[in-house]
């Protein structure tokens, strides 16, 4: 049976700083949880959001849009200063790309 906190996403990665992972659920709550191991951090996220949702709905709070299984259309806008603009736009040139091929092999490229 799905749970209403099935509806968001819960992320867990490894912390170089922190050196151990760290558990998030982006878009419904701040902070996290943090362990020695992928598995209990996960195990403990799930449990963390659970409640967080429980005490939403216990607040009269309404839930924020659901994260997990989110569509994407693939396009955003970007605001850049006119240097930056300006800049990437020649790049593009020098290179024989349009500004949102180049921009687009660039971010790629960083492995987002």
């Amino acid at each position: 049976m799905k749970k209403r906190s099935d509806a968001y996403l819960k992320v867990v990665e490894w912390s170089e700083e922190d050196q151990c992972y760290i558990g998030t659920s982006p878009g419904l709550m701040f902070g996290g949880v943090d362990g020695p191991t992928e598995n209990k951090v996960y195990e403990e996220l799930c449990q963390v959001v659970d409640e967080w949702v429980e005490q939403l709905d216990t607040d009269g709070i309404p839930l924020p849009a659901a994260t997990a299984d989110k569509r994407y259309s693939g396009k955003f806008v970007l605001r850049v200063g006119e240097n930056v603009h300006k800049a990437l736009s020649i790049r593009a040139m020098q290179k024989g790309q349009s500004l949102n091929s180049y921009c687009k092999q660039v971010l790629e490229k960083t492995g987002v």
